[in-house]
């Protein structure tokens, strides 16, 4: 899984912050790692220089083969807080599309259950009628 990780001009971090994002990401969505082929990691100072509750972001996008890509955000007052929000949300994301391709792809449908249901129970009933 390849980790992008682009920043604006008020976020200083260089190569040492590159690593702790990388870190997360990795941390986070390493179970994933097969089917993700790369996640870009966009951080941004919304307030420029000024300080503020929210004013942190950070964008993650996943890309998923054979699906559209998968994109998150979380705006936190410190960058490592929206980091790990961000990166939290981004596992719940992709733990819901992808369980939702596999269950359409690898679970019986409800009316298929409903008529086994029903053939199970005419079966029994045709034994019961032979003994």
């Amino acid at each position: 899984m390849q980790v992008l990780v682009n920043s604006d001009h008020h976020i200083v971090g260089g190569e040492d912050l590159t690593e702790r994002v990388q870190g997360v990401v990795e941390d986070r969505l390493g179970r994933f790692e097969g089917r993700i082929t790369r996640v870009e990691v966009h951080l941004n100072d919304l307030n420029g220089g000024k300080p503020g509750e929210r004013d942190k972001r950070c964008l993650m996008e996943a890309r998923v083969g054979g699906m559209k890509p998968i994109a998150v955000s979380h705006e936190a007052p410190t960058l490592m807080e929206a980091i790990h929000a961000a990166a939290d949300k981004l596992e719940r994301a992709l733990d819901h599309a992808l369980g939702k391709r596999e269950d359409s792809a690898g679970r019986t449908p409800p009316e298929e259950q409903v008529a086994s249901v029903e053939a199970l129970q005419a079966l029994e009933r045709t034994e019961a009628d032979h003994r």
